[in-house]
Protein backbone atom coordinates (compact mmCIF):
# COMPACT_ATOMS: atom_id res chain seq x y z
CA UNK A 1 0.00 0.00 0.00
CA UNK A 2 1.33 3.42 -0.95
CA UNK A 3 2.22 5.75 1.88
CA UNK A 4 0.19 8.97 2.22
CA UNK A 5 1.85 11.87 0.43
CA UNK A 6 2.92 14.68 2.79
CA UNK A 7 4.44 18.01 1.80
CA UNK A 8 6.58 19.50 4.55
CA UNK A 9 7.09 23.15 3.55
CA UNK A 10 8.94 24.39 6.63
CA UNK A 11 12.63 25.26 6.75
CA UNK A 12 15.37 23.31 8.50
CA UNK A 13 15.54 25.85 11.33
CA UNK A 14 11.85 25.29 12.09
CA UNK A 15 12.39 21.54 12.04
CA UNK A 16 15.22 21.77 14.55
CA UNK A 17 13.08 23.97 16.79
CA UNK A 18 9.91 21.89 17.02
CA UNK A 19 10.86 18.30 16.23
CA UNK A 20 12.77 15.87 18.35
CA UNK A 21 14.99 14.09 15.79
CA UNK A 22 13.29 10.75 16.48
CA UNK A 23 9.82 12.18 15.78
CA UNK A 24 10.98 13.88 12.59
CA UNK A 25 12.55 10.64 11.39
CA UNK A 26 9.35 8.77 12.22
CA UNK A 27 7.41 11.19 10.02
CA UNK A 28 9.84 10.60 7.15
CA UNK A 29 9.62 6.82 7.64
CA UNK A 30 5.85 6.49 8.00
CA UNK A 31 4.80 8.81 5.17
CA UNK A 32 5.91 9.71 1.67
CA UNK A 33 7.31 13.10 2.68
CA UNK A 34 8.52 15.77 0.29
CA UNK A 35 10.70 18.19 2.23
CA UNK A 36 11.18 21.84 1.32
CA UNK A 37 14.82 21.84 0.29
CA UNK A 38 15.03 25.44 -0.90
CA UNK A 39 16.43 26.75 2.38
CA UNK A 40 13.76 29.45 2.44
CA UNK A 41 10.09 29.75 3.22
CA UNK A 42 7.71 29.18 0.31
CA UNK A 43 5.25 31.76 -0.98
CA UNK A 44 1.54 31.11 -1.44
CA UNK A 45 2.02 31.00 -5.21
CA UNK A 46 4.68 28.30 -4.89
CA UNK A 47 2.45 26.20 -2.65
CA UNK A 48 -0.41 26.54 -5.13
CA UNK A 49 1.85 25.39 -7.97
CA UNK A 50 3.01 22.26 -6.12
CA UNK A 51 0.13 21.14 -3.90
CA UNK A 52 -1.58 18.80 -6.39
CA UNK A 53 -1.44 15.18 -5.32
CA UNK A 54 -0.49 15.82 -1.71
CA UNK A 55 -2.79 14.47 0.99
CA UNK A 56 -1.23 16.45 3.85
CA UNK A 57 0.45 19.83 4.11
CA UNK A 58 2.64 20.53 7.13
CA UNK A 59 2.99 24.24 7.90
CA UNK A 60 4.40 26.21 10.80
CA UNK A 61 5.71 29.63 11.82
CA UNK A 62 6.36 31.75 8.75
CA UNK A 63 4.19 29.64 6.46
CA UNK A 64 2.34 31.59 3.75
CA UNK A 65 -1.39 32.22 3.87
CA UNK A 66 -3.52 29.40 2.48
CA UNK A 67 -5.18 31.12 -0.49
CA UNK A 68 -8.03 30.22 -2.82
CA UNK A 69 -5.44 29.30 -5.46
CA UNK A 70 -3.89 26.72 -3.14
CA UNK A 71 -7.20 24.99 -2.48
CA UNK A 72 -8.23 25.18 -6.13
CA UNK A 73 -5.14 23.07 -6.89
CA UNK A 74 -5.32 20.84 -3.79
CA UNK A 75 -7.02 17.85 -5.38
CA UNK A 76 -6.14 15.28 -2.70
CA UNK A 77 -5.69 17.31 0.50
CA UNK A 78 -7.08 15.79 3.71
CA UNK A 79 -5.26 17.76 6.42
CA UNK A 80 -3.33 20.98 6.96
CA UNK A 81 -1.14 20.19 9.97
CA UNK A 82 0.13 23.44 11.47
CA UNK A 83 3.23 22.76 13.55
CA UNK A 84 2.77 26.01 15.47
CA UNK A 85 0.00 27.79 17.37
CA UNK A 86 -2.46 30.35 16.02
CA UNK A 87 -3.98 29.54 12.63
CA UNK A 88 -5.75 32.84 11.89
CA UNK A 89 -2.90 34.28 9.81
CA UNK A 90 -2.68 30.96 7.97
CA UNK A 91 -6.31 30.21 7.12
CA UNK A 92 -9.15 32.71 6.88
CA UNK A 93 -12.78 32.17 7.82
CA UNK A 94 -13.67 32.55 4.15
CA UNK A 95 -11.28 29.79 3.06
CA UNK A 96 -12.59 27.49 5.78
CA UNK A 97 -16.20 28.02 4.68
CA UNK A 98 -15.45 27.82 0.96
CA UNK A 99 -13.08 24.86 0.86
CA UNK A 100 -12.22 23.15 4.13
CA UNK A 101 -15.69 22.44 5.50
CA UNK A 102 -17.23 21.32 2.16
CA UNK A 103 -14.24 19.06 1.43
CA UNK A 104 -13.96 17.81 5.02
CA UNK A 105 -10.33 18.98 5.25
CA UNK A 106 -8.97 18.96 8.80
CA UNK A 107 -7.02 21.91 10.17
CA UNK A 108 -4.71 20.90 13.01
CA UNK A 109 -2.99 23.33 15.39
CA UNK A 110 -0.33 22.47 17.95
CA UNK A 111 -1.33 25.34 20.20
CA UNK A 112 -1.80 23.08 23.22
CA UNK A 113 1.89 22.16 23.02
CA UNK A 114 2.86 25.82 23.28
CA UNK A 115 0.42 26.15 26.16
CA UNK A 116 2.61 23.83 28.24
CA UNK A 117 5.49 26.31 28.09
CA UNK A 118 3.34 29.40 28.58
CA UNK A 119 1.65 27.86 31.63
CA UNK A 120 5.01 27.04 33.22
CA UNK A 121 6.22 30.59 32.58
CA UNK A 122 2.98 32.01 33.99
CA UNK A 123 3.35 30.21 37.30
CA UNK A 124 7.00 31.25 37.46
CA UNK A 125 6.04 34.88 36.84
CA UNK A 126 3.37 34.76 39.54
CA UNK A 127 5.99 33.50 41.98
CA UNK A 128 8.68 35.92 40.84
CA UNK A 129 6.54 39.03 40.90
CA UNK A 130 4.81 38.28 44.18
CA UNK A 131 8.02 37.33 46.01
CA UNK A 132 9.94 40.28 44.53
CA UNK A 133 13.08 38.21 44.02
CA UNK A 134 14.49 40.31 41.16
CA UNK A 135 14.15 43.48 43.23
CA UNK A 136 15.95 41.84 46.14
CA UNK A 137 18.71 40.63 43.84
CA UNK A 138 19.20 44.06 42.28
CA UNK A 139 19.21 45.81 45.66
CA UNK A 140 21.79 43.46 47.13
CA UNK A 141 24.10 43.64 44.12
CA UNK A 142 23.92 47.40 43.71
CA UNK A 143 23.92 48.50 47.36
CA UNK A 144 25.88 45.77 49.08
CA UNK A 145 23.25 45.73 51.82
CA UNK A 146 21.40 42.54 52.71
CA UNK A 147 17.74 43.56 52.85
CA UNK A 148 15.91 46.68 51.72
CA UNK A 149 13.21 48.10 54.00
CA UNK A 150 11.37 49.15 50.84
CA UNK A 151 11.04 45.67 49.32
CA UNK A 152 8.43 43.42 50.87
CA UNK A 153 9.59 39.96 51.84
CA UNK A 154 6.47 38.59 53.53
CA UNK A 155 2.99 38.40 52.00
CA UNK A 156 0.24 36.06 50.89
CA UNK A 157 2.04 34.23 48.15
CA UNK A 158 0.46 31.42 46.09
CA UNK A 159 -0.21 28.91 48.86
CA UNK A 160 -3.34 29.82 50.80
CA UNK A 161 -4.31 32.43 48.21
CA UNK A 162 -7.08 32.97 45.68
CA UNK A 163 -5.83 32.90 42.10
CA UNK A 164 -7.95 34.48 39.38
CA UNK A 165 -7.59 32.99 35.89
CA UNK A 166 -9.03 35.10 33.09
CA UNK A 167 -10.08 32.72 30.28
CA UNK A 168 -10.08 28.95 30.47
CA UNK A 169 -8.19 28.79 27.20
CA UNK A 170 -5.63 26.12 26.36
CA UNK A 171 -3.05 28.03 28.43
CA UNK A 172 -5.52 28.90 31.17
CA UNK A 173 -6.41 25.25 31.61
CA UNK A 174 -2.75 24.25 31.80
CA UNK A 175 -2.17 26.90 34.47
CA UNK A 176 -5.12 25.52 36.42
CA UNK A 177 -3.64 22.00 36.17
CA UNK A 178 -0.27 23.19 37.48
CA UNK A 179 -1.86 25.06 40.38
CA UNK A 180 -4.42 22.39 41.24
CA UNK A 181 -1.98 20.49 43.47
CA UNK A 182 -1.35 23.56 45.64
CA UNK A 183 -3.47 24.55 48.65
CA UNK A 184 -5.21 27.51 47.03
CA UNK A 185 -8.55 28.51 45.51
CA UNK A 186 -8.95 29.14 41.78
CA UNK A 187 -11.64 31.39 40.36
CA UNK A 188 -12.18 31.77 36.63
CA UNK A 189 -13.80 34.34 34.37
CA UNK A 190 -14.80 32.82 31.05
CA UNK A 191 -18.30 33.26 29.57
CA UNK A 192 -17.71 30.20 27.35
CA UNK A 193 -16.90 27.87 30.27
CA UNK A 194 -19.85 25.72 31.27
CA UNK A 195 -20.76 25.04 34.89
CA UNK A 196 -20.10 21.35 34.29
CA UNK A 197 -16.58 22.00 32.98
CA UNK A 198 -15.83 24.34 35.86
CA UNK A 199 -16.92 21.68 38.35
CA UNK A 200 -14.77 19.06 36.65
CA UNK A 201 -11.77 21.41 36.79
CA UNK A 202 -12.36 22.21 40.45
CA UNK A 203 -12.72 25.96 39.89
CA UNK A 204 -15.41 28.51 40.63
CA UNK A 205 -16.87 30.63 37.83
CA UNK A 206 -17.17 34.34 38.58
CA UNK A 207 -17.77 37.58 36.72
CA UNK A 208 -14.76 39.66 35.69
CA UNK A 209 -15.12 42.38 38.32
CA UNK A 210 -15.67 39.86 41.10
CA UNK A 211 -12.46 38.13 40.06
CA UNK A 212 -10.51 41.38 40.42
CA UNK A 213 -12.09 42.01 43.81
CA UNK A 214 -11.37 38.58 45.27
CA UNK A 215 -8.10 37.43 43.74
CA UNK A 216 -4.71 37.78 45.40
CA UNK A 217 -3.07 36.88 42.09
CA UNK A 218 -4.47 37.37 38.59
CA UNK A 219 -3.30 35.84 35.32
CA UNK A 220 -4.63 36.65 31.85
CA UNK A 221 -5.06 34.13 29.03
CA UNK A 222 -7.43 35.87 26.63
CA UNK A 223 -7.37 35.63 22.83
CA UNK A 224 -6.69 38.79 20.85
CA UNK A 225 -10.06 39.34 19.18
CA UNK A 226 -12.31 42.37 18.78
CA UNK A 227 -14.33 41.64 21.93
CA UNK A 228 -11.23 41.48 24.16
CA UNK A 229 -9.58 44.68 22.92
CA UNK A 230 -8.80 46.79 26.02
CA UNK A 231 -11.19 44.51 27.93
CA UNK A 232 -9.30 44.99 31.20
CA UNK A 233 -9.00 48.60 32.28
CA UNK A 234 -9.39 51.14 35.07
CA UNK A 235 -12.69 49.69 36.36
CA UNK A 236 -11.05 46.33 36.97
CA UNK A 237 -7.67 47.59 38.22
CA UNK A 238 -9.39 49.82 40.80
CA UNK A 239 -10.90 46.68 42.34
CA UNK A 240 -7.59 44.91 42.96
CA UNK A 241 -6.41 44.16 46.46
CA UNK A 242 -3.38 46.04 47.80
CA UNK A 243 -0.28 43.96 47.10
CA UNK A 244 -1.97 41.81 44.44
CA UNK A 245 -0.05 40.26 41.56
CA UNK A 246 -1.01 40.66 37.90
CA UNK A 247 0.52 38.63 35.05
CA UNK A 248 -0.25 38.81 31.34
CA UNK A 249 1.16 36.15 29.00
CA UNK A 250 -1.63 36.38 26.41
CA UNK A 251 -1.69 39.55 24.28
CA UNK A 252 -1.05 43.18 25.12
CA UNK A 253 -4.17 44.31 23.26
CA UNK A 254 -6.38 42.85 26.01
CA UNK A 255 -5.11 45.41 28.54
CA UNK A 256 -5.63 49.17 28.75
CA UNK A 257 -1.96 50.03 29.16
CA UNK A 258 -2.57 53.59 30.32
CA UNK A 259 -4.91 52.41 33.07
CA UNK A 260 -2.41 49.78 34.22
CA UNK A 261 0.41 52.33 34.30
CA UNK A 262 -1.64 54.65 36.51
CA UNK A 263 -2.51 51.76 38.82
CA UNK A 264 1.15 50.74 39.10
CA UNK A 265 2.22 54.33 39.82
CA UNK A 266 -0.34 54.87 42.57
CA UNK A 267 -0.85 51.49 44.23
CA UNK A 268 1.26 48.63 45.54
CA UNK A 269 0.53 45.93 43.00
CA UNK A 270 3.14 43.72 41.33
CA UNK A 271 3.03 43.15 37.60
CA UNK A 272 4.76 40.92 35.05
CA UNK A 273 4.10 41.44 31.35
CA UNK A 274 5.41 38.99 28.77
CA UNK A 275 3.33 40.75 26.11
CA UNK A 276 2.70 44.42 25.40
CA UNK A 277 1.31 46.66 22.69
CA UNK A 278 3.48 47.52 20.86
CA UNK A 279 6.39 45.09 21.13
CA UNK A 280 8.90 46.20 22.11
CA UNK A 281 7.60 49.08 24.19
CA UNK A 282 8.76 52.57 23.17
CA UNK A 283 12.04 53.71 24.71
CA UNK A 284 10.30 56.13 27.05
CA UNK A 285 7.31 53.99 28.01
CA UNK A 286 6.46 54.52 31.66
CA UNK A 287 6.32 50.75 32.11
CA UNK A 288 10.11 50.80 31.76
CA UNK A 289 10.41 53.24 34.67
CA UNK A 290 8.27 51.38 37.22
CA UNK A 291 10.05 49.21 39.77
CA UNK A 292 6.93 47.11 40.40
CA UNK A 293 6.62 46.09 36.74
CA UNK A 294 8.70 43.33 35.15
CA UNK A 295 8.85 43.08 31.36
CA UNK A 296 9.77 39.90 29.48
CA UNK A 297 10.35 39.95 25.68
CA UNK A 298 7.42 37.69 24.67
CA UNK A 299 9.25 34.48 25.54
CA UNK A 300 6.77 32.66 27.77
CA UNK A 301 6.08 30.13 25.01
CA UNK A 302 9.72 29.10 24.71
CA UNK A 303 11.14 25.85 26.04
CA UNK A 304 12.42 22.56 24.65
CA UNK A 305 9.60 20.53 26.19
CA UNK A 306 6.68 22.39 24.62
CA UNK A 307 8.45 23.02 21.34
CA UNK A 308 9.25 19.34 20.84
CA UNK A 309 5.69 18.47 21.81
CA UNK A 310 4.65 20.51 18.75
CA UNK A 311 6.45 18.07 16.51
CA UNK A 312 5.21 15.05 18.43
CA UNK A 313 1.59 16.22 18.23
CA UNK A 314 1.93 17.08 14.53
CA UNK A 315 3.19 13.56 13.86
CA UNK A 316 0.31 12.10 15.86
CA UNK A 317 -2.20 14.26 13.96
CA UNK A 318 -0.94 12.85 10.66
CA UNK A 319 -1.11 9.31 12.01
CA UNK A 320 -4.68 9.74 13.25
CA UNK A 321 -5.81 11.45 10.06
CA UNK A 322 -4.70 8.59 7.82
CA UNK A 323 -5.93 5.96 10.28
CA UNK A 324 -9.40 7.51 10.30
CA UNK A 325 -9.18 8.33 14.01
CA UNK A 326 -10.16 11.50 15.91
CA UNK A 327 -7.41 14.13 15.82
CA UNK A 328 -6.48 15.84 19.07
CA UNK A 329 -5.82 19.46 18.16
CA UNK A 330 -8.22 19.60 15.21
CA UNK A 331 -9.65 23.10 14.98
CA UNK A 332 -13.35 23.39 15.78
CA UNK A 333 -14.49 25.56 12.89
CA UNK A 334 -17.56 26.71 14.82
CA UNK A 335 -15.25 28.35 17.39
CA UNK A 336 -13.00 30.04 14.84
CA UNK A 337 -14.08 33.57 15.81
CA UNK A 338 -13.00 33.17 19.45
CA UNK A 339 -9.66 31.54 18.74
CA UNK A 340 -6.52 33.47 19.63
Amino acid sequence: MAKPKVWYIQTESHTERVFDPADYQAMLDEFDVTVNGTGAGLKSEEVAEGIAGFEALVTGWGAPAMTDAIFESADALKIVAHSAGSIKALVSREVIDKYMIPRDIVLFSANVAIAYNVAESTVGMLLMASHQWPAMNTYFKTSGNWKSPDIRWNARFLKGSTVGVIAASKVGREVIKLLSVWPLDIIVYDPFLSDEEAAQMGVAKVELNELFQRADHITVHLPSIASTDNMIGKEQFDLMKPGATFVNTSRGSCIDHDALIEKCKNDDIYVCLDVTTPEPLPKYSEFRMLDNVYIAPHVSGAGFYGYHMIGKQTLEALRCCFAGQPIVGAVDYERYEILA
